[in-house]
């Protein structure tokens, strides 16, 4: 029932029962009466009369005393029920509510949203609890996205610092040519191009608000352009090492050539990092993907990086700069090119990481 309506029922049915009461009070007091002497006189049909007999002291004293009692019940009996209503209807209908309500403001002024509000009826206050139930669960909602996009832009700050590495590290061996005297017209390319690459990347990445919004700009590249800026970075990223590069001889791509090289050359860096000796490149197109592979000849890869592959954040083994956000960033760099990130174990080349990028190829 309603608020109202059980109150109306409570408050009639305890006056009732009072009434009921009253009455039963009243032939009890009446029948006691009864049986005492009224005292007086008694006129006959024929005109005599005769004396009846009076009550006692103690009888006066007990019809006085049931007289009492008549009075006050009238009283106390109505007023009684009304009281007991009210007890009644709070116990009822108010003290849980009211206990779940108190219950669910302690807990969000402690912070506390994970929680259930157990709502028992339907009327009004049960109504109450179920919107302040809503209320928390939205609240818990805006809360989880709040912590989320905190995680992300923490995740895309990371992702921004980690993949201006490699850049500022290929123009610290380029300005080191130049300071040497050694560098040609392709070292003030590579300058040029990679001082190009950073500006463009902290424009994108200060407009976007998660890493998935990276925007993906396709242009025309050639197979001996990509060739040549994948052994440019392998030769500054991987300089002790031994580098074998495989790409198609010609063939003009469209691709995101910015996307492409931040994986490439998180990969390259990731291999060598732990290459014993010599690093392998691979570039080939299949069907309408472009595959880059990068494998060396280390101890290879995790199990369980393998098995659940890159996370942000993640760290094995204690190595804070390997396994975190190069292979995290790469792996989204890919789906946002329509490939993917694969990663194995090969027992003659250690560990290869297998990159894939949607394209449309011209002959």
């Amino acid at each position: 029932m309603g608020l109202k309506k059980s109150f109306l029922v409570l408050s009639a049915s305890c006056v009732l029962l009072a009434l009921l009461l009253l009455g039963l009070i009243f032939i009890v007091c009446n029948s006691i009466t009864s049986t005492f002497p009224t005292g007086g006189i008694e006129i006959l049909e024929d005109g005599t009369t005769i004396k009846l007999e009076t009550p006692t002291a103690s009888q006066k004293n007990i019809l006085s005393v049931l007289s009492i009692i008549q009075i006050v019940s009238c009283i106390a009996l109505p007023m009684g029920g009304l009281a007991l209503s009210g007890v009644l209807y709070y116990h009822i209908k108010l003290k849980h509510p009211i206990a779940v309500l108190r219950n669910g403001i302690t807990r969000i002024q402690n912070h506390d949203l994970d929680f259930f509000m157990t709502i028992r009826s339907d009327d009004e206050l049960g109504q109450l609890c179920a919107a302040f139930d809503i209320m928390r669960e939205e609240l818990l909602k805006s809360n989880q996205e709040l912590w989320r996009q905190a995680e992300e832009r923490k995740r895309l700050n990371a992702a921004f610092s980690h993949d201006l590495r490699n850049p500022i590290t290929v123009l610290k061996g380029t300005v080191k040519l130049l300071r040497q005297d050694t560098a040609d017209e392709q070292t003030i390319d590579r300058l040029e191009s990679y001082t190009q690459r950073i500006e463009q990347y902290v424009e994108a990445m200060s407009s976007i608000q998660r890493l998935e919004q990276m925007p993906v700009r396709i242009s025309e590249y050639s197979f001996s352009l990509l060739r040549s800026e994948l052994e440019n970075a392998a030769k500054l990223l991987a300089k002790s090492l031994k580098l074998f590069v495989s790409t198609p001889d010609n063939g003009v791509i469209q691709l995101d050539h910015g996307l492409f090289l931040t994986v490439a050359e998180n990969l390259i860096g990731n291999a060598a990092r732990f290459a014993k000796s010599k690093i392998i490149i691979c570039l080939e197109q299949r069907e309408n993907f472009l595959l880059l592979s990068v494998a060396d000849d280390g101890p290879g890869y995790p199990v369980e990086l393998i098995q659940n592959g890159p996370k942000p954040f993640g760290k094995l083994n204690g190595d804070s700069a390997h396994f975190g956000m190069g292979l995290y960033c790469s792996q989204t760099l890919c789906l946002k090119h329509g490939g993917t990130l694969t990663l194995t174990n090969r027992k003659d080349l250690g560990a290869t990481a297998t990159a894939s990028f949607q394209i449309n190829r011209k002959p």
